[in-house]
């Protein structure tokens, strides 16, 4: 989930063969289509503010909250269960978190600071993607200002699609948009996230972390989120909460799709298993595939607090995309394989190119995940590789799956620092410290924005990067490649930097093994480059694309070339769009809660033929607290934004 909501009410190494396979708690379970759904016509509010403007979903769990307060230390040694948030805020406060289980910043190795360049010839196309201005006015205003955007992105058969929270946006190979803003919620059937029509107004389904995927095989795409029930009187989580995943009727995304939900709170209700301490919330999911299956993983939260571990759901891509009404769900918990009595964290599926899978041990899915959460110091230098294997008996009457794990060996990696912004015009900032501007409620801007004047100067706050887990994941041409968030030491400064991995990994009926064939990291001086998103044609030559943002950089859109053999030798960063502001995100101020500015959570890259999308967050307009105010467009800055959040997107076509 990793978004924001706030109390407003108006080099060469080889892999270790330490662990094989393990057989613990595998389930299957049946479930059923909750219906077939159409890209619905689409509708734009107005602007201004409403309230409530944020979410109240996790008012009544705060525990589970985004930042600090949903962080975990290990659990004990070969022991599996929830692990504690105990005294976990005074370990974190020195660096910024997502809903994290990382327990302290790590130590930089040093670095070599890259060039910076102009885009290169080989971009073919760079438009602006959606924004929150589209996402918080789509439905009819019935959406709620989020941040961050969490960043879907997926291509093939002439289309292209972008997901984020919660909107979704069609577009054909030159950018021209196919489709309007549409609501997530609408997408999927549900009810707005808030009805403003109504009073006392109503709450649906709280739509989150949204992911996409188009199989140039069975030529169809895939859309995933993760939904939480909410009380519609309140908007508060009902403790119930479920994948979404719809799957096209045809290689059109603009026709009919096939909705199945997956339950996931894993308290033994609605088909799932039992965990300790849930209700659990699945987070941040994503999805992968193979030739036999769709793959679907999340991190295990209870709603209490802590972190169980990694889970895995695999799913016939046979039986996905005949539109049957039932279908059958293996769940695989990463709490019964464990690496220093820990489970797995994020554990990223693989994608591919067309029909460049991992046919070995009967069908092969990939997966990755990095260890330094779990350090003490914040550092490690180990990888974790999976392998579903087996995976043609998706197919069968019942499912025979294999997981195994296993260790590589890489460079030292850790858990970055905060980012510190560019100081710039950032007029949600000014307006809470505003004391003198005349509004209907009184002297002061904040009066437009809260009900007590703030008490505390709100100032830039610095962003914050990924925790080093695992983003993006590639398997291609034999290779598997991934790419993380790191802290690098620049000139003697530590500060957030890139890791990526190209791994050549092999399986067998009972282990998974890799070893690495280049790895390296990035880093501009003075500037930190952060959520990057990893692709790679069978060739091996491929494309990173990240935010590049620091002293000289607003937040900006940039990426790097690399290939297989040589890495990043020779390349330079591309600032493909540059920031015009700093972010301004009420995530990011004390008048809304424990500021946590929050950005990404990640960024994303598809393979379509020859080239290679790229989506990722940046900040595309500039506005001053006088525009911000000024009554012809209030809190719009001339249409670019909304009082609460200033993100856009910036998708690109490049050729490898």
């Amino acid at each position: 989930m990793n978004r924001n909501f706030s109390r407003l009410g108006l080099i060469l190494s080889f892999a270790c063969f330490t662990v094989g396979s393990a057989f613990g708690s595998t389930i299957t379970r049946q479930i059923t289509s909750s219906g077939t759904v159409k890209i619905p016509t689409t509708s734009v509010g107005v602007d201004g503010l409403s309230s409530p403007e944020t979410s109240p979903t996790f008012s009544n769990v705060p525990n589970l909250a985004d930042g600090p307060t949903a962080a975990g230390t290990t659990g004990a040694t070969g022991t599996k269960g929830t692990q504690s948030t105990t005294g976990v805020l005074a370990r974190v406060a020195k660096f910024k978190i997502n809903r994290s289980i990382a327990k302290a910043q790590g130590k930089g190795e040093w670095t070599e600071a890259l060039g910076k360049d102009v885009p290169d010839r080989r971009v073919q196309l760079s438009f602006d993607g959606e924004n929150s201005r589209n996402q918080r006015l789509a439905s009819n205003g019935n959406q709620f200002s989020i941040e961050p955007p969490d960043q879907g992105l997926c291509a093939g058969n002439g289309y292209v699609m972008e997901s984020l929270n919660d909107v979704m946006k069609i577009y054909n190979r030159k950018g021209v948009a196919l489709s309007g803003d549409i609501a997530l919620n609408a997408f999927y059937g549900y009810a707005p996230a808030i009805n403003r029509q109504v009073n006392p107004r109503v709450f649906g389904p709280s739509i989150t972390d949204p992911a996409c995927y188009f199989d140039p095989d069975v030529k169809r795409w895939f859309h995933l989120v993760l939904t939480l029930d909410t009380d519609p009187a309140t908007g508060a989580q009902t403790g119930t909460n479920h994948l979404d995943l719809a799957v096209s009727s045809s290689a059109d995304p603009l026709g009919s799709w096939t909705v199945y939900k997956i339950a996931v709170q894993d308290d033994g209700t609605q088909g799932t298993p039992q965990h300790p301490n849930c209700p659990c919330l699945g987070d941040y999911p994503h999805i992968g595939a193979d030739a036999n299956g769709i793959y679907l993983t999340t991190n295990e939260f209870p709603f209490s607090g802590g972190f169980n571990s990694a889970q895995i759901y695999a799913i016939s891509k046979k039986a996905l995309t005949s539109g049957t009404t039932s279908i059958q769900v293996t769940q695989l918990d990463t709490a019964d394989y464990l690496l220093d009595g820990n489970p797995g964290f994020t554990v990223w599926p693989a994608v591919s190119p067309a029909s460049d899978f991992e046919r070995s041990n009967r069908g092969t899915e990939y997966l990755l995940s990095s260890v330094a959460v779990f350090s003490n110091s914040g550092n490690d230098s180990r990888l974790r590789v999976w392998a579903v294997g087996n995976t043609k008996s998706l197919d069968d009457a019942t499912p025979a799956l294999t997981l195994s794990h296993n260790v590589v060996n890489v460079d030292s990696y850790g858990v970055p620092p905060a980012i510190p912004q560019k100081p710039g015009s950032a007029p949600l900032r000014d307006c809470l410290n505003d004391r003198s501007l005349v509004t209907p409620a009184g002297i002061g801007c904040w009066n437009y924005l809260t009900a007590v004047q703030p008490t505390v100067p709100e100032t830039l706050a610095a962003i914050d990067p990924n925790d080093s887990r695992m983003q993006q994941v590639f398997f291609t041409g034999g290779r598997l490649y991934g790419a993380l968030d790191t802290v690098v030491n620049v000139a003697g400064q530590d500060q957030t930097g890139i890791a990526y991995y190209v791994l050549n990994p092999s399986v067998s009926a009972n282990l998974a093994s890799a070893s690495v064939i280049k790895q390296g990291q990035l880093a501009i001086a003075g500037n930190s480059v952060t959520r990057p998103a990893i692709a790679a044609l069978p060739n091996g030559k491929g494309v990173i694309g990240f935010t590049v943002v620091g002293a000289d950089h607003y937040p900006s859109a940039g990426y790097i070339h690399f290939n297989r053999d040589n890495g990043h030798r020779g390349e330079t960063v591309k600032v493909i769009a540059n920031g015009l502001g700093p972010d301004d995100e009420f995530g990011s101020y004390n008048a809304f809660g424990t500021p946590r500015s929050r950005w990404g959570d990640y960024g994303a890259a598809a393979v379509d033929g020859n080239d290679i999308w790229l989506a990722n967050e940046y900040i595309a307009h500039a506005c001053t607290l006088a525009q911000y105010t000024d009554p012809a467009a209030l809190f719009s800055c001339s249409g670019s934004r909304v009082a609460l959040t200033n993100w856009a997107t910036r998708i690109s076509r490049i050729e490898p």
